[in-house]
């Protein structure tokens, strides 16, 4: 366990945030070999995979209720130096885990085609794209506990751990990516199949890998299988706080799916076009994404600690870091976007596609910083509803226009492009005018007869 309530936090966050974009960049990096052998399978394979990777969104929303939930109040009690408290809901989450781990599993038997069904309408996308999540849902079921053992390593200020074993299991399944979709040293190609039980198998090992980890080497908090009976007060608390964050994420679902139902009349080079893009997006957006889940745990523990001015002090050197991050990124991405494209197809209109997509939406990525900064703190203070209400906002400000605009005479896929950009600046102002009042909310003066550094109200949960 690390204690996050001292030192520099701006050395925590520079120690905690390379692991963690580390792990983050090799998930992401794996995406992207999948959709690279895949591309060779044809436009229909690959938006077909795309739009089913769209569905990994909603199972993250389960995850993120999870995960959220575990990262904030084991954070809560590393601060208030609670350590049974810290193991309590540690082992509660693992419980939870496994039921949504199966809950996942007959969901997606039952609803893998009507979803396809209902973002796509040429015949081999839906059938590529069902196929893939049939095998891909082994995977996103075992994510599960994985995120919650990684969430509760980050609360105590770890985090190479999970960095490591996410690397294994990634190189893992690039090494199976072109044994299993094109068939290298078997002449068994199994094509989209493939690239889902790569991504399975690749997953399974890394729950083992962590598991062993948990069993032989972490000391502050561990399975106890004494703690695995249901306790109903336990699961209200992390839900309380896990279910707005939770819901945040089935919005960019929903926002995601939007874009492929007004993008479909484009065809399927459109779609798949899209789907190499915000893949790439995603890459560049890691780094400022990164350190702000590393200032979560840190704003959480102080929080706990009582220690309010630290709190405030961590959301600003992290959106600090995190837009001079974004800029970087931003002006690469303005001055050749196809440079980062290079590789993912042969169409010439899906990387056309691709390529707009990137070149536009870049323009996002400060606002998309301040706003994972903003939710991170909203974490760590334990109350994630404003998370969902901001993104509700920007859910309803770009569909309704969005669709309206698709049905009208002269529709271009550039106007998609740009109330993305309109809406996600939008939805940074309205994080940051909420942050400020939950800040003037949860933390108050101190007394005079306090320290200064002990600024804070007692956590709730």
């Amino acid at each position: 366990m690390k204690d996050l309530t001292r030192g520099s936090i701006v050395s925590h966050i520079l120690v905690m945030a390379p692991p963690i974009v580390v792990g983050m960049i090799t998930i992401m990096i794996c995406q992207l070999v999948d959709l690279y052998f895949v591309a060779g399978l044809g436009d229909a394979a690959v938006a077909g995979v795309a739009a089913a990777g769209n569905a990994g969104f909603l199972v993250n929303a389960l995850m993120q209720v999870l995960g959220v939930g575990s990262v904030a109040l084991i954070a809560h009690a590393v601060g208030r130096k609670d350590r049974g408290d810290a193991n309590l809901v540690f082992n509660q989450s693992v419980v939870l885990s496994v039921l949504c781990g199966l809950f996942t599993l007959a969901v997606g038997a039952l609803l893998s085609r009507p979803y396809m069904r209902s973002v796509a309408t040429d015949p081999a996308t839906i059938e590529a794209g069902t196929t893939y999540l049939l095998w891909f849902m082994p995977a996103l079921a075992l994510q599960f506990i994985i995120q919650v053992m990684g969430s509760a390593l980050r609360a105590t200020g770890i985090v190479r751990p999970s960095m490591l074993v996410q690397a294994v299991a990634v190189i893992i399944n690039i090494a199976l990516a072109p044994v299993l979709i094109a068939g290298w040293g078997t002449g068994h190609a199994l094509g989209v199949a493939g690239a889902g039980l790569a991504s399975s198998i690749a997953v399974l090992i890394g729950v083992l890998m962590l598991f062993a980890y948990f069993r032989k080497l972490e000391r502050y908090v561990g399975f106890d299988p004494a703690q695995w009976r249901p306790r109903l007060r336990q699961w209200a608390r992390i839900l309380n706080v896990g279910l707005p964050a939770g819901g945040e994420f089935a919005l960019i679902f929903a926002w995601m799916g939007v874009i492929y139902y007004v993008l479909r009349d484009f065809g399927p080079a459109a779609q798949a076009g899209f789907g190499i893009g915000t893949r790439v997006l995603g890459l560049i957006q890691m780094p400022a994404l990164a350190v702000a889940l590393a200032a979560g745990p840190i704003a959480g523990q102080n929080y706990g600690a009582g220690n309010g001015r630290r709190v405030q002090e961590t959301f600003v050197k992290a959106v600090s870091i995190g837009t001079v991050v974004m800029i970087v990124f931003t002006l690469a991405a303005q001055w050749k976007p196809g440079l980062l494209l290079d590789g993912f197809s042969n169409d010439r209109e899906t990387m056309a596609v691709a390529g707009g997509f990137l070149h536009f939406v870049s323009m996002n990525l400060v606002a998309q910083g301040v706003i994972f900064t903003c939710n991170s703190m909203f974490q760590g203070l334990g109350n994630t509803r404003p998370v969902l209400l901001s993104s509700v906002v920007r859910l309803f400000t770009y569909a309704v226009p969005v669709i309206w605009l698709s049905r009208q005479p002269g529709f271009r896929i550039e106007h998609v492009w740009y109330l993305s950009i309109a809406t996600t600046t939008l939805q940074a102002g309205l994080s940051l005018w909420l942050l400020r009042r939950e800040f003037s909310k949860r933390l108050v003066p101190p007394p005079r007869d306090v320290a200064p550094e002990r600024v804070g109200l007692e956590p709730v949960g």
